[in-house]
Protein backbone atom coordinates (compact mmCIF):
# COMPACT_ATOMS: atom_id res chain seq x y z
CA UNK A 1 0.00 0.00 0.00
CA UNK A 2 1.63 3.24 -1.10
CA UNK A 3 -1.37 5.51 -0.61
CA UNK A 4 -3.21 6.07 2.65
CA UNK A 5 -6.73 4.70 3.03
CA UNK A 6 -7.99 8.30 2.99
CA UNK A 7 -6.28 8.87 -0.34
CA UNK A 8 -7.67 5.66 -1.83
CA UNK A 9 -11.18 6.71 -0.79
CA UNK A 10 -10.58 10.24 -2.11
CA UNK A 11 -9.60 8.90 -5.52
CA UNK A 12 -12.58 6.55 -5.67
CA UNK A 13 -14.94 9.29 -4.48
CA UNK A 14 -13.60 11.77 -7.04
CA UNK A 15 -13.95 9.26 -9.86
CA UNK A 16 -17.50 8.43 -8.77
CA UNK A 17 -18.42 12.12 -8.55
CA UNK A 18 -16.83 12.72 -11.96
CA UNK A 19 -18.88 9.86 -13.39
CA UNK A 20 -22.09 11.37 -12.01
CA UNK A 21 -21.06 14.92 -13.01
CA UNK A 22 -20.59 13.70 -16.56
CA UNK A 23 -24.29 12.80 -16.49
CA UNK A 24 -25.20 16.23 -15.12
CA UNK A 25 -25.85 14.91 -11.60
CA UNK A 26 -24.73 16.08 -8.17
CA UNK A 27 -24.29 13.52 -5.43
CA UNK A 28 -24.61 13.55 -1.65
CA UNK A 29 -22.24 12.14 0.95
CA UNK A 30 -24.41 9.10 1.68
CA UNK A 31 -24.52 8.05 -1.97
CA UNK A 32 -20.78 8.53 -2.41
CA UNK A 33 -19.99 6.59 0.78
CA UNK A 34 -22.21 3.70 -0.28
CA UNK A 35 -20.83 3.63 -3.82
CA UNK A 36 -17.17 3.52 -2.75
CA UNK A 37 -17.62 1.38 0.37
CA UNK A 38 -16.42 4.00 2.83
CA UNK A 39 -17.85 5.04 6.21
CA UNK A 40 -20.11 8.08 5.78
CA UNK A 41 -18.38 10.38 8.29
CA UNK A 42 -14.96 9.49 6.90
CA UNK A 43 -16.22 10.19 3.38
CA UNK A 44 -17.63 13.53 4.50
CA UNK A 45 -14.27 14.64 5.88
CA UNK A 46 -12.48 13.56 2.70
CA UNK A 47 -14.98 15.40 0.49
CA UNK A 48 -14.70 18.54 2.64
CA UNK A 49 -10.93 18.45 2.18
CA UNK A 50 -11.28 18.07 -1.59
CA UNK A 51 -13.70 21.02 -1.71
CA UNK A 52 -11.43 23.13 0.50
CA UNK A 53 -8.51 22.35 -1.83
CA UNK A 54 -10.77 23.33 -4.78
CA UNK A 55 -10.65 19.93 -6.46
CA UNK A 56 -14.39 19.38 -6.07
CA UNK A 57 -17.32 21.78 -5.82
CA UNK A 58 -20.32 21.50 -3.55
CA UNK A 59 -23.72 23.13 -3.55
CA UNK A 60 -26.17 23.30 -0.65
CA UNK A 61 -29.90 22.89 -0.76
CA UNK A 62 -32.41 20.42 -2.15
CA UNK A 63 -30.68 20.24 -5.53
CA UNK A 64 -27.20 20.38 -4.01
CA UNK A 65 -24.43 17.89 -3.65
CA UNK A 66 -20.88 17.37 -4.81
CA UNK A 67 -19.78 17.70 -8.41
CA UNK A 68 -16.73 18.10 -10.57
CA UNK A 69 -16.57 21.00 -12.96
CA UNK A 70 -13.66 19.91 -15.17
CA UNK A 71 -12.30 16.42 -14.68
CA UNK A 72 -9.95 16.68 -17.63
CA UNK A 73 -7.98 19.33 -15.71
CA UNK A 74 -7.82 17.26 -12.51
CA UNK A 75 -5.07 14.66 -12.31
CA UNK A 76 -4.45 11.78 -9.93
CA UNK A 77 -1.41 13.60 -8.53
CA UNK A 78 -3.64 16.52 -7.49
CA UNK A 79 -5.81 14.25 -5.35
CA UNK A 80 -2.79 12.48 -3.83
CA UNK A 81 -1.16 15.78 -2.90
CA UNK A 82 -4.41 17.16 -1.46
CA UNK A 83 -4.88 14.19 0.86
CA UNK A 84 -1.43 12.69 1.51
CA UNK A 85 0.82 15.63 0.68
CA UNK A 86 3.99 15.31 -1.38
CA UNK A 87 5.66 12.67 0.80
CA UNK A 88 5.16 9.82 -1.66
CA UNK A 89 7.30 11.71 -4.13
CA UNK A 90 9.86 13.22 -1.76
CA UNK A 91 10.05 11.56 1.68
CA UNK A 92 12.82 9.18 2.64
CA UNK A 93 11.70 5.57 2.30
CA UNK A 94 13.43 4.80 5.61
CA UNK A 95 11.82 7.78 7.33
CA UNK A 96 15.09 9.63 7.88
CA UNK A 97 14.78 13.40 8.15
CA UNK A 98 18.27 14.16 6.89
CA UNK A 99 18.06 12.06 3.70
CA UNK A 100 18.66 14.22 0.62
CA UNK A 101 20.53 14.33 -2.68
CA UNK A 102 23.65 15.52 -0.87
CA UNK A 103 23.23 13.20 2.13
CA UNK A 104 21.41 10.11 0.80
CA UNK A 105 20.25 7.22 2.94
CA UNK A 106 21.28 3.66 1.98
CA UNK A 107 18.09 3.23 -0.12
CA UNK A 108 17.94 6.70 -1.71
CA UNK A 109 19.40 5.87 -5.12
CA UNK A 110 17.30 2.70 -5.50
CA UNK A 111 14.02 4.40 -4.58
CA UNK A 112 14.54 7.70 -6.43
CA UNK A 113 13.67 6.36 -9.93
CA UNK A 114 10.56 4.65 -8.56
CA UNK A 115 9.37 7.89 -6.95
CA UNK A 116 10.03 9.79 -10.18
CA UNK A 117 8.11 7.20 -12.19
CA UNK A 118 5.14 7.39 -9.81
CA UNK A 119 5.11 11.19 -10.02
CA UNK A 120 5.24 11.04 -13.83
CA UNK A 121 2.47 8.45 -14.13
CA UNK A 122 0.17 10.09 -11.57
CA UNK A 123 0.75 13.48 -13.22
CA UNK A 124 -0.46 12.34 -16.63
CA UNK A 125 -3.59 10.46 -15.51
CA UNK A 126 -6.66 12.75 -15.58
CA UNK A 127 -9.76 11.85 -13.59
CA UNK A 128 -11.78 11.68 -16.81
CA UNK A 129 -9.53 8.89 -18.04
CA UNK A 130 -10.09 6.97 -14.82
CA UNK A 131 -13.84 7.41 -15.26
CA UNK A 132 -13.60 6.00 -18.79
CA UNK A 133 -11.37 3.12 -17.70
CA UNK A 134 -13.22 1.85 -14.66
CA UNK A 135 -16.30 3.97 -14.10
CA UNK A 136 -18.41 1.63 -16.15
CA UNK A 137 -16.81 -1.63 -15.00
CA UNK A 138 -19.11 -2.30 -12.08
CA UNK A 139 -16.65 -1.00 -9.50
CA UNK A 140 -19.27 1.23 -7.93
CA UNK A 141 -22.42 0.01 -6.27
CA UNK A 142 -24.58 2.58 -8.08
Amino acid sequence: MILSKSCEYAIRATVYIALKSGRGEKVGIIEVAEAIGSPMHFTGKILQTLVRKKLLTSAKGPTGGFYLENGSQLFLVDIIRAIDGNGLFSACVLGLERCSETQPCPMHEQVKPIREMLLTEFSKKPVTELVAEFGTGGYFLK
